[in-house]
């Protein structure tokens, strides 16, 4: 119980709260979409169905990543994935969801909702899961769990005005880039395939923690840089 009063339980908190905020942006659209051509009535069970059937294999897709996290390697190709995904999100792409049926039946929208956020949910699934191993080991998952209860209402009802701030304030996306990368680090540093021959101490942590985030930030300027150069 000591846990959930400490600073380690309340910072990963945070970071998949904007994780999932920033890398779940497209499900809010996923969503309306889906449920597009439901009778009115409807739409609002389409969307609270959606949603908690997401929700429930998010949560199972993470509880099987922070099993495997533990086998030696895969902390390392995650870490990897993490840093493509935060260099990515500095060189945003246009992403169509033109493919996205709606349906007037009720069960085939929600169908649809889940469907799509499973495809979709690959990069959240990796980051969360590479931010929960910042707790101890008993409370990965109910930290998992909070987190996503915690985003769920904030990406839903407060997409928009998300979106705009990104808009607005450009710097939000790229500290969601940086702290990608860091957790990429500190993943890497706990990878039982390193322990040996990397010394566990707090210092290297934070430094490998540095080191990713400035690298997503400098590879992502210098593609930035050159998509909008003219061609």
């Amino acid at each position: 119980m000591e846990e959930f009063f400490t600073a380690h339980f309340w910072v990963a908190v945070g970071q998949i709260i904007m994780i999932d905020i920033l890398l779940g942006g497209d499900n809010a659209v996923v969503i309306a979409l889906a449920c597009r051509q439901l009778p009115a009535h409807q739409r609002t069970k389409g969307i609270l169905w959606g949603t908690a059937g997401a929700i429930v294999l998010r949560v199972i897709l993470i509880a099987f990543a922070l099993t495997l996290l533990q086998v030696p390697f895969l902390k390392l190709v995650g870490a990897a994935l993490l840093l493509w995904i935060g260099v990515k999100l500095l060189v945003p792409e246009e992403e169509g969801h033109s493919n996205i049926q709606g349906s007037d039946k009720l069960w085939a929208a929600v169908k649809t909702v889940i469907v799509a956020d499973l495809v979709m949910s690959i990069d959240n699934v990796i980051a969360i899961a590479g931010a929960a191993t910042g707790a101890a080991s008993q409370h990965q998952l109910p930290l998992v769990i909070f987190g996503l209860l915690v985003s769920i209402p904030i990406i839903i009802g407060g997409s928009q005005m998300v979106l705009k701030l990104m808009d607005r304030f450009p710097a939000i996306i790229t500290i969601g880039g940086m702290l990608l990368g860091w957790i990429a680090g500190t993943m890497a540093h706990s990878d039982p395939a390193v322990r040996d021959w990397l010394p566990q101490t707090t210092v290297w942590n934070y430094g490998l923690g540095i080191a990713g985030a400035l690298g997503v930030f400098l590879v992502g300027m210098v593609l930035k840089k050159r998509a909008q150069q003219p061609t």
